[in-house]
Order: structure tokens, then C-alpha cells, then sequence
């Protein structure tokens, strides 16, 4: 019996290091299913907020020096998708961005923290703002660990650019997406 209750144990806690891992998380309190008037950009026909949403990441890996977190649109129609968000040098002893701090202009984004430029022209966050009756597109938020602490680029770089620095100094990534259209008025 006491053998048996010993073999459990030891079972139980193999099973556990070899399938309950932690994984590299992003979550946010702010998203749903659905972007909402408060993410939506001011501008361009659009008349939301334009606050970026609270996010908060887990369990990156062993080796993180920073992180880096961008917003996507893939259904934009550019040929190119369009770039909402790009965000890096965030410090390794941080995990949450809090709501609002894509609004660079409030400051309140960790210290040391770069917004680089969007496709909208402007640095810091930029919410969805899909054409008229185009449908529901998808944005792609994604948080970055990543094995320098600093890219070495400014707030002027372009994000295909930075896309490049995150793809070549990429230890793990998490993402959520959320959805949003405008229906023709």
C-alpha cells in the first residue's frame, strides 16, 4: 500500500512537470472577443477612445532581457496588413502594460520604454479602425521575449523594420486576437 501511494506520487508529479508546464502567457481585463468603442481609433472616420487595452504577460523564458509588444492587422486592405501598435524596450522585471499607456503623451508606459511610429503615421498605440462595411478584422496583439534588453532603435523606426530586430532576437511569443468591424452608416 505504501509503495503503491509512493509510485502515485511520483507519478503524479511527472505528469505534472511534463504536461501541466507553464507556457508564455498574454492576457488582457480590457479585451473580449470583440474590440469595443474604447480601442477604437479617433481619426480617419473613426470616433472611439483610441485607449489602448491593459495587458499582462506570464511564465516568459528563462534568458528574457525585454519584451516588445505589437498590434496587427492582417485584413487590412494594403497588401501589407497595418501595424496599430509597436512597442519594445520594455524592461524584464515588467509584465503588464497598464490601459492608456499606448498614449505616449501620458506617460504611462514603463520608463525606457520606445513607441515607434504605426502605419497611421504616429508613434504609440492606434486602435482598430476597419473601412465601412469592410467586415470583421482581426488584430493581432502580440507580446515578445526577447534575448537583448535593448533593440538599439528610436522612436522613428518604421515597423517592418522593428519587425525584423523582434524576429531575430525572439526567445518565445504570446498572442491574442480580438475582432472588430464598422458597419456602413
Amino acid at each position: 500500500m505504501i509503495k503503491s501511494i509512493q509510485i502515485l506520487a511520483v507519478l503524479i508529479t511527472l505528469s505534472t512537470s511534463i504536461f501541466g508546464q507553464n507556457t508564455f502567457t498574454l492576457s488582457s481585463n480590457d479585451l473580449g472577443g470583440e474590440a469595443t468603442i474604447n480601442e477604437e481609433f479617433n481619426g480617419f472616420g473613426c470616433t472611439g477612445e483610441n485607449q489602448s487595452p491593459q495587458l499582462s504577460w506570464k511564465n516568459a523564458p528563462e534568458g528574457t532581457k525585454s519584451f516588445a509588444v505589437t498590434m496587427y492587422d492582417p485584413d487590412a486592405p494594403t497588401g501589407s496588413g497595418w501595424w496599430h501598435w509597436v512597442v519594445f524596450d520594455i524592461p524584464s522585471n515588467t509584465n503588464e502594460l497598464v490601459a492608456g499607456a499606448g498614449d505616449v503623451a501620458a506617460n504611462l508606459a514603463p520608463k525606457g520604454v520606445i513607441q515607434s511610429s504605426t502605419d497611421y503615421g504616429a508613434k504609440g498605440y492606434g486602435g482598430p479602425c476597419p473601412p465601412e462595411g469592410h467586415g470583421l478584422h482581426q488584430y493581432i496583439i502580440t507580446v515578445y521575449a526577447l534575448k537583448t534588453d535593448k533593440l538599439g532603435l528610436d522612436g522613428n523606426t518604421n515597423p517592418a523594420v522593428v519587425g525584423y530586430y523582434l524576429w531575430n532576437n525572439t526567445l518565445a511569443k504570446a498572442s491574442i486576437v480580438t475582432y472588430y468591424k464598422r458597419d456602413k452608416k
